[in-house]
């Protein structure tokens, strides 16, 4: 089945979702396991997406349509995917801070996090400190990560350090930023953890800081 999976890979490079949707149907219908067909496929062609965005060689439309490829074959694993126990490497609360109705690239650090494993609670766009902090209380989340696409949306990150801090919850998370306008001196600044140029440096850091927690 190498084959097939080597074509899945291919056509969500390609962004062609309905040969994605054809060849995963083949797939399951040849008794695959949906995993591995997610692990297998769909994965590694998103996977080499993102290294190809990082070296310049693909541009973020390329990256959109991808994706788009990727949940068509996702949607039609969903309902096996659900049955069975998938690997959980850790749970990230992500949204845009408030103010900034920006999501592109929230939504594609989202994508890749669940690609590999991560449960993600996606708070959305605009969304207040308070929020962040019920969220990360209630899905005792291991990572928070804040979107910032705006030079006068990116104070409110220290807002929202602050009232985690007051409710006693600073300590238990690690806080990743990222947006254009978001440096690795703001981050510091700010008060965060990490920083993420990309979507795919965002994932590389997330990996690690689990990586980490569980030595």
């Amino acid at each position: 089945m190498t084959e097939i999976y080597q074509q899945i890979g291919e056509a969500v490079e390609n962004g062609d979702a309905e040969a994605v949707a054809g060849l995963v149907g083949e797939a399951m219908e040849s008794g695959q396991q949906a995993l591995e067909i997610l692990e297998k496929g769909l994965v590694p062609g998103i996977q080499l997406m993102g290294k190809l965005f990082q070296d310049g060689t693909v541009y973020l439309p390329d990256i959109l349509v991808a994706c788009r490829a990727m949940n068509r074959g996702v949607a039609l694993l969903q309902p096996e995917l659900g049955k069975i126990n998938m690997p959980h490497k850790g749970t990230v609360v992500i949204g845009t801070i408030e103010g900034d109705m920006h999501d592109i690239g929230k939504n594609l650090v989202k994508m890749m996090l669940e690609s590999v494993g991560f449960e993600v609670e996606d708070l959305g766009t605009d969304v207040l400190p308070e929020t962040f902090v019920a969220a990360v209380r209630d899905c005792n989340a291991d990572i928070l990560a804040i979107s910032s696409l705006l030079t006068t949306t990116m104070v409110g990150v220290s807002d929202v350090i602050e009232a985690l801090a007051k409710a006693g919850l600073r300590d238990k998370v690690k806080i990743i930023i990222g947006g254009a306008p978001v440096t690795p001196q703001f981050a510091d600044k700010a008060g965060a953890d990490g920083f993420g140029e990309d979507f795919v440096s965002a994932v590389d850091v997330s990996e690690k800081w689990m990586e980490e927690m569980a030595q």
